[in-house]
């Protein structure tokens, strides 16, 4: 008769468990085949199965085992000896060094009964090894970020999938002579591919390479809140910010001073996404700021902005008129390009002559003729709509109106004859009509040239994982809401937290609107001097809804939260 195979006996933390009473021997025996098949620690799997809480696991280990307990998220990580012990010891075991004090070695680990990791630490470096228990959650983001550097890590990416549009290697290889390195380092060229990659996947707006005394970290700006996204060894900045400078076309041997660029990032065929490349000069070496323009925003169409129906009808009946001034307004970063954009792609047709003055252009619209901005060179604003007026437009584009020569001669183009769309840096469309009087432009011009005026906020919309709120009645009032409002025929939702948005509750951003078209009584107003709170009072007359009654809409729809409001349209 055969024998029944036996498990092998428990050693270590699962022992500990069974001994201590915390859990049975079969559920011990279970975790760890369960944490075998994940190919996870014990400790992730009894998490995971929420059979304890990472805090009660990492104390228990303390007291059980004698070992001293630190919360990392106290813990200076600045101090972290990063060289210590080798990366793939770091990644096989899922520890940290944390301090080195004689022939002594202090290093976080979760479950201190793992002695083959104590003792290839303690062989690999000479030193006596002391553990210390920690959680396993804190701990694994670090050993994440310290197990391999980014160019061993980038070493084991094919970086087929994707090409980046390079200088030829003639261009490269001289570059690589002027700074004596060697930077068409094929790790460094996928790490930088994988970051553009990475950002884009994450629907990024910006990535910022950013270097300092003791560390290099990356940051993308995703639905417009920064975060860090890996901390590669400081050793390479200089490698990376060379690699973007060569395929931005800047001068990669100028480190003095601030550099424009652009590079271009081919993901297939169809479709490729530029990148806007700023430098700039610190103590610790050169940021650099990649600004992601991708094509696909401005061809979201008009229903994916965030309009609401009343507000896309005015919209529209503005930009299809044959002639006049639409003025888009918000702080930057608010989505005024990309608003713009949306706009020229609705006029963009075969019989439309367009013509649009960027500082610089962001993204290249076929069929349409745009003009970079060059005052070094002379072509400002001005010039440029000066020569615009002399090419038989229909439609003009100023990307931004900054003084009262643009003011002028925009004005003066949308009286006769042509439609002009431009933007302004004011916080509301009422302050948008004395910004324009305070730059020294006539009433009756104002008056009698913009047709519409919308002022916009970006508000972070809500993921899928939203769940209900409630907030107090009074709270709802002082926010805005009247009490017709509060009849309960809709749901308060918040942020909730899934793997989709990555904890934060949010996906995406949706715009919040104050469209204004300009009524004869608004230029009645206008004409007579009237200040903003005058404006903005008959505007509210007209029923135009302000920033803060729109966003206040959307909350009442489910699409963001009355927090992500209250913070966007505290003006």
């Amino acid at each position: 008769m055969a024998a029944t195979p036996q498990n092998p006996p428990l050693s270590g933390l699962a022992r500990a468990l069974v001994q201590a009473g915390q859990l049975k021997e079969a559920e011990a025996e279970q975790l760890l085949t369960q944490a075998g098949s994940a190919k996870i620690s014990l400790i992730e799997q009894i998490i995971v199965s929420k059979k304890a809480s990472a805090i009660d696991i990492a104390r228990f280990v303390s007291d059980t085992f004698g070992y001293p307990l630190l919360d990392l998220a106290a813990f200076d990580e600045s101090h972290i000896l990063e060289n210590a012990i080798d990366r793939k010891l770091i990644s096989t075991h899922k520890v940290i060094p944390l301090n080195k004090r004689g022939n002594r070695l202090s290093v976080a680990i979760a479950d201190p009964t793992n002695l083959r990791a104590l003792d290839e630490i303690r062989f690999q470096t000479g030193l006596a090894v002391d553990p210390i228990v920690v959680e396993q959650p804190k701990l694994a983001p670090l050993v994440a970020k310290y197990s391999e550097s980014a160019v061993e890590t980038l070493k084991n990416l094919s970086g087929d999938d994707i090409n980046l549009d390079f200088l030829d290697e003639e261009a490269a290889s001289k570059a690589d002579e002027a700074t004596g390195q060697d930077i068409d380092d094929a790790p460094v060229v996928k790490f930088i591919q994988k970051m553009l990659l990475d950002a884009i996947n994450d629907g990024a707006s910006d990535i910022h390479f950013e270097p300092y005394e003791k560390f290099y970290r990356i940051r993308f700006r995703v639905d417009g809140i920064l975060r860090e996204v890996a901390t590669p060894p400081i050793a390479i900045k200089e490698k990376v910010a060379s690699r973007i400078k060569v395929i931005s076309r800047l001068n990669i041997a100028e480190k003095r001073v601030p550099q424009d660029g652009r590079m271009r990032l081919v993901l297939s065929k169809n479709r490729a996404i530029d990148f806007r490349v700023s430098t700039l000069p610190t103590l610790q070496g050169e940021k650099i700021v990649l600004r992601i323009l991708d094509p696909t925003s401005a061809t979201l169409g008009i229903e994916a902005l965030g309009y609401e129906p009343e507000q896309k009808a005015a919209l529209l009946d503005a930009v299809n008129r044959p002639y006049g001034m639409v003025l888009v307004t918000g702080p930057t970063g608010s989505g005024k390009t990309v608003s713009l954009y949306t706009c020229l792609n609705i006029l963009n047709k075969d019989g439309v002559n367009i013509s649009t003055a960027e500082d610089p252009a962001e993204i290249n619209l076929p069929g349409v003729n745009q003009v970079n901005i060059d005052d070094r060179a002379g072509l400002t604003f001005p010039v440029a709509l000066k020569a615009f007026l002399r090419q038989d437009p229909d439609i003009i584009m100023v990307g931004e109106i900054r003084d009262l020569e643009t003011a002028e001669i925009s004005i003066k183009a949308a009286q006769t004859g042509h439609m002009v769309l431009s933007t302004l840096h004011t916080n509301d469309a009422p302050q948008t009509l004395t910004r324009l009087m305070n730059m020294g432009v006539p009433t009756f011009n104002i008056a009698s040239s913009i047709q519409l005026i919308t002022a916009q906020r970006l508000a972070r919309r809500l993921c899928n994982c939203k769940k209900p709120m409630t907030v107090p009645t009074q709270a709802l009032i002082d926010a805005g809401y009247q009490e017709v409002d509060l009849d309960g025929s809709w749901t308060l939702y918040g942020p909730g937290g899934c793997d989709r948005c990555k904890g934060s509750g949010f996906k995406g951003r949706v715009g919040i609107y104050q469209v204004m078209p300009i009524s004869e009584t608004m230029q009645r107003l206008i004409m007579s001097g009237a200040n903003s709170l005058d404006l903005a009072r008959q505007a509210k007359v007209e029923g135009v809804k302000d920033l803060r009654e729109s966003g206040l809409l959307k909350v009442k729809q489910g699409v963001t939260s009355l927090d992500e409001v209250l913070s966007t349209t505290n003006i």
